[in-house]
């Protein structure tokens, strides 16, 4: 990765936090003294449905989720699937079954988003009805329709990185995509995702900072290859030095905790990783 060429695509950071200043904040319930959330990708916890998911997320500790497409709700819902099209008897159902647990939704993906206004529009009432901070993709194509709708909507669209060789895992890829977009246009930094492609995930921040809006956040055994999630401060990905890089730009978004280990027993790995980012917002208040 050319260095140079990627830190002059990054907008300066003074002119980012005036536009952030007007974003949609997070939901109360889930913002940090930090001003960040600590959120849970309910992605760790694909094994259960949905309801079972948030419950789990509590009981870890979070004040947020971050909801994935098709996961089942469960409960008296039975099979059905979450998504855009999703009854509005039922998103009440869900927004109820959040406040009973005392968590709020923050952000939905990482789903596919069509370029067409009409299709992409679906997706965006469906996070303005859950209250969402943001929605999480990798439709890098529709980027001028999700430009407009992240305007109207004073919604976050946040680009997500899987390992190479997928379209995005070069940060370079996302950063020329947004250069010059709307600040309402960032990064989803999955932080695992770079360490298997082999890139410093420490470094990476240090270069695009203004530009992340969310994070899916792990930790890893080593870089260069797939290992295993493992509890924050255990491995190799500094998450306490990548927090202090976004939060110099005015970063309060989602720091939602994808852990893909042990996927039936994970609750008390995931219960560390909340302790571990309460321990940050407790000494690092706004």
């Amino acid at each position: 990765m050319n260095r140079r060429k990627l830190l002059s695509l990054i907008p300066a950071a003074s002119a980012l936090l005036a536009l952030r200043a007007k974003a949609a904040p997070l939901p109360e319930i889930a913002a940090t003294p930090a001003g960040f959330a600590i959120a849970v990708q309910l992605w760790s916890f694909k094994e259960f449905t949905l309801f079972e998911a948030i419950e789990k997320a509590a009981a870890a500790g979070a004040g947020g989720v971050e909801l994935f497409p098709d996961q089942k709700l469960g409960g008296d819902h039975g099979d059905l699937k979450l998504n855009p099209d999703l009854p509005d008897d039922k998103i009440q159902a869900l927004l109820d079954h959040l406040k009973k647990n005392h968590i709020a939704a923050v952000n939905f993906g990482v789903t596919a988003i069509s370029k067409d206004e009409n299709e992409a529009r679906k997706t965006f009432e469906f996070a303005k009805k859950l209250g969402l901070y943001g929605v999480s993709t990798e439709s890098i194509n529709a980027i001028d329709t999700l430009e407009k709708l992240a305007k109207e909507y004073d919604l976050k669209v946040c680009f997500h990185n899987h390992p190479r060789p997928t379209s995005l895992w070069n940060p370079e890829t996302i950063s020329k995509a947004i250069e010059g977009r709307h600040a309402n246009l960032g990064f989803c930094a999955d932080l695992g995702h770079w360490a298997t492609s082999g890139l410093n995930p420490l470094e990476v921040i240090r270069k695009i900072a203004p530009r992340v809006l969310s994070f899916h956040m792990k930790d890893r055994e080593v870089t260069g290859k797939y290992s295993r999630d493992q509890p924050f401060g255990t491995g190799v990905i500094d998450n306490f030095a990548i927090l202090d890089e976004v939060r110099k730009h005015g970063f309060a978004g989602n720091v939602s905790i994808e852990y893909e280990t042990n996927w039936k027993t994970n609750l008390p790995e995931i219960a560390q990783c909340v302790g571990y980012l309460n321990a940050y917002a407790a000494t690092h208040k706004d």
